[in-house]
């Protein structure tokens, strides 16, 4: 499935996975490399990126929080929404890269195929809030439900503590029909192995967009904010 490339010259990447896949990691792994070959890069994530998107941020993710799935699709929307008008449109219309950490396959993974909305009313709602932005390029950091989970046991968020272990197996095998559904926008990494080893298939992924394969690693560059931005607020 293309992007929509009339926003610009710039590419999207998203990073997609069920919890406890190391998502946010190898996202910012992937930023300090892109960055480190000055690249204009920006770094952002899902549900937040903006003031309106943190704040759904919060209320999504409070283990506090008592509302359904339909809220949960609505609020996730709401917030994308957000980021795709304020940061991914003008961060690809100068020709940037983005990297996401989450966007609207995650919505399908875990409202559609974890809590069974039907897909396709949350297709309608998706292609609404993105405007008919898709991701060039998603990697799915693959893992089961049960290794996820155990990695985030010191920081459990509502999703981790509110929904049992079967919803998120079917959250994991979502992802995993969506990237059979769509191969040549996703790539899946074994999330299972060392981080170094996961870095390292990411970025030979990412190479599709960027040549991101053969730069060198992160530490390569001691200030890669100078020539990146990272938007988490």
């Amino acid at each position: 499935m293309a992007a929509d490339r009339a926003v610009g010259r710039g590419w999207l990447l998203t990073l997609e996975g069920p919890e406890g896949a190391g998502k946010t990691t190898q996202a910012e792994r992937l930023w300090r490399r892109a960055a480190s070959l000055g690249i204009d890069v920006v770094l952002t994530r899902e549900p937040g990126g903006t003031a309106v998107g943190e704040r759904v941020r919060e209320l999504l993710l409070d283990p506090g929080s008592t509302h359904g799935p339909r809220a949960d699709a609505l609020l996730f929307n709401a917030a994308r929404a957000e980021l795709v008008d304020e940061v991914l449109r003008p961060a690809l219309g100068r020709g940037a890269l983005v990297v996401s950490t989450r966007f609207a396959d995650s919505t399908l993974a875990y409202q559609g195929y974890g809590a069974g909305l039907p897909l396709g009313d949350l297709l309608a709602l998706q292609r609404f809030a993105t405007a008919g932005l898709v991701p060039d390029l998603t990697i799915l950091l693959d893992l089961p439900a049960e290794a996820g989970l155990a990695r985030k046991d010191a920081e459990r968020t509502r999703f981790e503590s509110a929904f049992g272990i079967d919803f998120h197996r079917r959250v994991r095998e979502g992802f995993r029909a969506l990237a059979a559904a769509d191969p040549e926008r996703f790539a899946i990494v074994d999330a299972t192995r060392s981080e170094g080893a996961v870095e390292q298939a990411v970025a030979r992924a990412a190479g599709r967009l960027h040549g991101l394969g053969a730069l060198p690693s992160a530490s390569a560059r001691s200030d890669p904010e100078r020539t990146a931005e990272r938007i988490h607020r």
